[in-house]
């Protein structure tokens, strides 16, 4: 069983798995707001170098390198992309949410790791498994990733229509008809989605996708942790989009590690 552990930082609180004990890292809370990954990073390893993105809902996935070089060709001082993937020790990538998925990934044996942002929408164009095939790009085998989806908001409380849920889902049940697919997600062991009493509409379990998807690749149960926490039903510690309708966040961050090859 994969712990979670809560930390204290000059009294405020931040979430931690062991699953990624090898990389310093945190979920923070909305205590932190409003400081900025350049603040939190100096919590978690004051030696790193920062890397954030213009969050856009996609599927993008940069290196720290293409970062630098779109912004160098951009107008705005952040590269617009939903997750970052580390190419060197001591490079500490972060990733915003306010109900959507923060995940990080560490490598055990080449040290690199990649933060994500991973909404419905991101999920439906499969951002994690995109992040994973970057990292196998670089050297990465797929049973050295540890890999932690942080609070997000939960399946019981997370009402969609037959749409997104079926536009979620043909990522992991290709189908081209709408309801062909919810029938088969219905019917998935511990199935990602939920009865709603509203015609037209379901409950959707964002990090029960990403499992499935991560299961498609070959990638185990022992290798993922996922948060016990929704961030719509714990105000004490995180903002919520669909409950506050305000635009905060909270920052996921974990720093690459040295190469133990």
């Amino acid at each position: 069983m994969h712990i979670w552990h809560w930390h204290n930082w000059q009294g405020l609180p931040y979430l931690s798995c062991s699953l990624l004990e090898h990389w310093h890292h945190g979920f923070f809370t909305h205590q932190f707001w409003p400081r900025s990954p350049q603040e939190l990073t100096n919590v978690l390893h004051p030696e790193a170098s920062v890397y954030r993105l213009k969050q856009v809902h996609g599927n993008t996935v940069l290196t720290p390198q293409e970062v630098d070089h779109k912004v160098s060709t951009l107008e705005d001082d952040l590269a617009p992309a939903d997750g970052l993937i580390s190419e060197q020790p001591l490079q500490a990538v972060w990733v915003a949410s306010a109900d959507c998925t923060p995940v990080l990934i560490g490598d055990v044996i080449t040290g690199q790791v990649a933060a994500l942002h991973a909404g419905w929408r991101g999920t439906a164009a499969k951002i994690v498994p995109q992040a994973i095939a970057r990292l196998q790009a670089q050297g990465s085998k797929l049973n050295d990733l540890r890999i932690a989806m942080g609070p997000a908001i939960a399946g019981e409380v997370y009402q969609v229509s037959v749409e997104v849920a079926a536009e979620i889902g043909s990522s992991i049940v290709p189908h081209e008809d709408a309801q062909k697919i919810v029938d088969a997600l219905h019917e998935l062991p511990n199935s990602p989605l939920l009865e709603d009493p509203n015609p037209g509409k379901v409950r959707l379990d964002v990090r029960r996708v990403n499992v499935l998807q991560l299961e498609n690749l070959g990638i185990s149960a022992e290798q993922v942790a996922i948060a016990p926490y929704c961030t719509f039903q714990t105000p004490d510690h995180f903002f919520s989009y669909r409950r506050e309708k305000e635009k905060k966040v909270q920052w996921s961050g974990i720093v690459s590690g040295n190469n133990k090859g």
